[in-house]
């Protein structure tokens, strides 16, 4: 598009940004609850909320506390909520048997969830750093992160996520082949109505650190990620990635992380034109939180100025851990 504008006088720009009114009637973009994914991590006990350090306000609650926040999530209008298990160290194997459990955290929650507020979709993560002794997200063997037999276990991960009840698909794990893998698995064992929203476009980012702390990988972790999440510098591989998952089945994709990325979401929602959702991931929520605590930003104009960034990048939903924050404001 190239914009037609006469030339001042008879151009005032400002008269479009004159008063509230007008400033609503001509707004490019809105925030709604609907554009809402909430992450929560769940723990083991009963009766739990746990604050983690580095992610003031974010708790990891039991699976009792996790169904009541889902209530609440329920009640303030946010359409989904995705969970993540702090894993206790004597379940992280080599083997990482206990992401398939039918029993494990993960499927405790999603039935919990779907009982006390069925009206809230489920989103599951799948990858193995949770359960595994290394802290990566795929089975190590000779110091090399393996693909084909970690597919293999997520696909069995997925399907034990289906079965407890699990409405979205969340594979964080960015190995080659597992949406097909996994949208294969899913119709033969007739849960074809289950979504896949792939973490298509996820960085080897500087900004996960307050979510290791939160699910217990900081420690486990032996090396990096670099040999299966993306390089920050590259973008055109982002669309690479996304169109093989589109062509293996995904529903949606997702870049992650959100703010330092937005580039790489307008670019997705521009070629692919289907459902793209960013995370503002643990980090960039920290450092919000951090200056707003420290006096030094306005917490809520900043929170809401970075949502509404992913909106105009072209986003259609966002994973934040603000979300509930974010709801109470909009539903005012």
């Amino acid at each position: 598009m190239t914009p037609t504008v006469a030339s001042f006088p008879a151009a005032r720009l400002r008269r479009t940004r004159a008063t509230p009114a007008i400033r609503d009637l001509v707004r490019e973009n809105t925030l709604s609850v609907g554009d809402l994914i909430w992450p929560v991590f769940v723990r083991d006990g009963t009766g739990i909320e746990e604050p983690i350090a580095s992610m003031p306000g974010v708790m990891r609650r039991s699976v009792d506390k996790i169904a009541a926040a889902a209530i609440e999530a329920q009640a303030l209008g946010i359409p989904s909520i995705c969970i993540f298990p702090y894993t206790d160290a004597s379940l992280k194997t080599e083997d990482c048997a206990e992401a398939w459990s039918p029993d494990n955290l993960t499927n405790q929650a999603v039935r919990a969830i779907k009982s006390a507020a069925p009206n809230i979709a489920v989103m599951t993560d799948v990858a193995l750093d949770p359960y595994n002794i290394n802290g990566h997200d795929g089975f190590v063997v000779d110091g090399e992160i393996v693909n084909d037999a970690t597919v293999e276990a997520l696909v069995k991960m997925t399907l034990a996520q289906a079965e407890a009840g699990a409405d979205i698909i969340g594979p964080s794990d960015m190995m080659d082949g597992r949406i097909g893998a996994m949208r294969q698995a899913l119709e033969k064992a007739g849960h074809s109505n289950v979504m896949i929203l792939s973490y298509s476009a996820k960085y080897a980012s500087g900004y996960y650190g307050p979510f290791r702390d939160a699910v217990g990988a900081s420690g486990a972790l032996s090396g990096d990620k670099k040999t299966y999440q993306m390089d920050p510098a590259n973008g055109d591989e982002a669309m690479r990635l996304v169109q093989r998952d589109l062509i293996e089945g995904a529903d949606m994709v997702m870049v992650k992380p959100g703010i330092a990325y937005l580039d790489i979401c307008h670019r997705v929602k521009t070629n692919f034109g289907v459902p793209t959702f960013a995370y503002q991931v643990s980090g960039e929520y920290a450092m919000i939180q951090a200056a707003a605590l420290n006096g030094w930003i306005d917490g809520e104009k900043v929170m809401l100025e970075n949502l509404m960034a992913f909106k105009r990048a072209g986003c259609d939903g966002i994973l934040t851990y603000f979300a509930p924050e974010v709801a109470r404001i909009l539903n005012t």
